[in-house]
């Protein structure tokens, strides 16, 4: 058992020597900076990735001063391939070096032998620059991470149309030399004058790119597409966050491993400003209503033969990819015969990196009352696409409906025409005037003393205290000024809040309902037009109007959430609770307007 145990063994570290005998040994030289003040330092990296490498020369370092190693240190892991289990070995030298002139300077190859064979490491440029401040330590933990971890915001457009889409994402770079062990977000980014909604980011993959002209490894923390609602210059607060990372010590352990000191420093990303366009006026559509994309525009009828009281349904709907979410469809106008209902709005959106693309549609069911057939008028739907600056619109067909089946439509009467007839005689079309009568007696009780005589007598007298007190309540609640704007008040906000309680229970239909609720009460009380729907206007309109900063604040909080909350998991009670609040907001603020 033992001398087969013994085999399986020696069989198995064979096989891994195989393994790491078949790969290519090759010498790479990895720097932590491409480019560095004159009074900075950088730290160079020759890595061979097969053992039995002897004889190691360095560059001569040219026009560099080596302030420490050479430091060498060896590992070697077992990783999974396609082909089984496979070793991998590192062994690599490294040093400290500072620059001793400006300009593009070069670090030469280094070389080791391998079985007699001499391999050479890549030459690499380096771009030293003026001298920088540096702090009264270089090695000092804070100034390490400031240097090696940058918080970044990069924005896709910064000159897009009001109504155009482009995306934000935050990215956090971080050099080779530096562990990041924990992240937490402190202040999130504001959006303001912004239509705005994260992009939802599956998992953080680490990526490798360049910053500053170095390469990094990078994560991206969050997407948000951004719809411009208003001209100006438009600034994107920083996103803050508190990292703990690993910042090296500058000493080794025993076995050559770097010590790592493990510290908690605030990074923060720089402002952003996005300087909006107007929409051109030139060829602005009559009736443009702020669609801006590239899209598409198409009404349907179900049926255009059916009988009276039978439904058929006309669906007017813009697909495309664009701000499908922040324009009102073109309404169908219908003769009166073709009974019409309010439409049912559809959404089928989706939102990535590149957009809102999908369709919205509103189906009109229309019933027919009378027999006959029925013009339905075309319909024009007008869009600006940015890409080809310039407006497009695009008319339907007129559409008709036969109704086969049903009452026939009265023609108009004109009483003004006098219609002749000729007289006929039948011949018995006069009667004599009869001379005799047949009369008999019929018993009726005597309305005098009977109950409903005593009932009209004295119906006054209880109809007289009955309507004094009627006149004083009236009088009382004709007086009670504040009571009736509030009751006016409820009465608005049950108006416009109808189609969001309809919506209870269904969250993202609810929170949409809600949203356009709130605007559509702007737009009628406030005269906002929806492109300079901003949270920013808003506020400064409604102190301008003397609102109480409290009211001010619940309403932005409303909208605000209405918005995040589609995206989180809400249960019915906590909508119940949107709900109430949205309608309490509306009445404090149409009770102070």
């Amino acid at each position: 058992m033992k001398i087969k145990l013994k085999f399986y063994i020696t069989l198995f570290i064979s096989l891994l020597t195989l393994n790491v005998a078949a790969q290519e040994a090759t010498l790479t030289a990895k720097v932590s900076k491409n480019k560095l003040g004159l009074n900075q330092r950088l730290r160079i990296e020759f890595s061979i990735n097969k053992q039995g490498g002897d004889d190691f020369s360095p560059p001569k370092f040219s026009n560099f001063k080596v302030v420490g190693g050479p430091s060498q240190s060896v590992s070697q892991s077992m990783v999974m391939t396609s082909n089984g289990r496979q070793m991998t070995f590192s062994q690599s030298y490294t040093y400290i070096i500072q620059p001793k002139r400006k300009g593009e300077l070069t670090i030469g190859a280094a070389s080791i032998k391998i079985a007699g064979k001499a391999l050479k490491s890549n030459p690499i440029k380096i771009i030293v620059l003026d001298a920088v401040e540096l702090p009264k330590d270089p090695n000092d933990p804070n100034y390490v991470a400031q240097q090696n971890i940058h918080l970044v915001a990069e924005i896709s457009k910064s000159r897009p149309y009001v109504g155009e889409g482009i995306y934000v994402e935050y990215r956090l770079y971080v050099s080779e030399n530096i562990n990041v062990y924990d992240t937490g977000v402190t202040e999130a980014p504001q959006y303001n004058g912004f239509w705005n909604q994260n992009i939802k980011i599956n998992g953080f993959p680490v990526k490798m790119g360049k910053y500053n002209g170095e390469d990094y490894r990078y994560i991206v923390l969050q997407k948000a597409l951004l719809i411009p609602t208003k001209t100006g210059k438009l600034t994107i607060d920083p996103m803050k966050m508190d990292i703990v990372i690993g910042v090296p010590t500058g000493r080794a352990d025993f076995f050559g491993n770097v010590i790592t000191r493990n510290i908690k420093k605030e990074f923060a990303s720089a402002k952003k400003v996005v300087s909006p366009k107007s929409l051109p006026l030139e060829g602005k559509p009559a009736n443009f209503n702020g669609a801006v994309g590239d899209l598409k525009f198409d009404v349907s009828l179900s049926k255009e033969i059916l009988k009276a009281n039978e439904s058929s349904q006309i669906k007017v709907a813009v697909s495309g990819k664009g701000n499908l979410k922040l324009f009102e469809l073109p309404e169908v106008t219908t003769p009166v015969e073709l009974e019409k209902y309010q439409p049912e709005r559809k959404e089928k959106v989706r939102v990535n990196s590149s957009g809102i693309s999908g369709s919205v549609s509103d189906l009109y069911t229309v019933v027919p009352q009378y027999k006959g057939k029925y013009k339905i008028p075309n319909v024009s739907f007008s869009y600006f696409n940015p890409k080809e600056e310039k407006y497009h619109t695009i008319t339907t067909e007129d559409f008709f409906v036969d109704v086969l089946e049903g009452k026939e439509l009265k023609p108009v009467v004109d009483t003004n025409a006098v219609q002749k007839q000729d007289i006929v005689s039948t011949g018995k079309n006069f009667r004599y005037i009869q001379t005799k009568s047949s009369l008999e007696f019929v018993n009726t009780d005597d309305f005098f003393k009977s109950n409903l005589f005593y009932i009209l007598l004295l119906l006054p007298l209880i109809a007289v205290p009955i309507g004094i007190f009627i006149a004083k309540k009236n009088e009382e609640r004709s007086n009670d000024i504040i009571g009736n704007k509030l009751r006016k008040a409820n009465k608005l906000a049950k108006k416009y809040l109808s189609e969001a309680q309809k919506q209870l229970g269904k969250k993202e239909a609810f929170y949409e309902a809600l949203e356009r609720a709130l605007h559509n009460y702007l737009k009628a009380k406030l005269g906002i037009e929806t492109a300079d729907i901003s949270k920013e206007k808003i506020t400064e309109i409604l102190e301008h109007k003397n609102i109480e900063t409290t009211t001010i604040h619940q309403f932005i909080e409303v909208l605000k959430h209405s918005d995040m909350a589609r995206y989180s998991q809400i249960t019915n009670t906590e909508m119940e609770a949107e709900f109430e609040r949205a309608k309490q907001v509306i009445v404090q603020l149409d009770k102070q307007l």
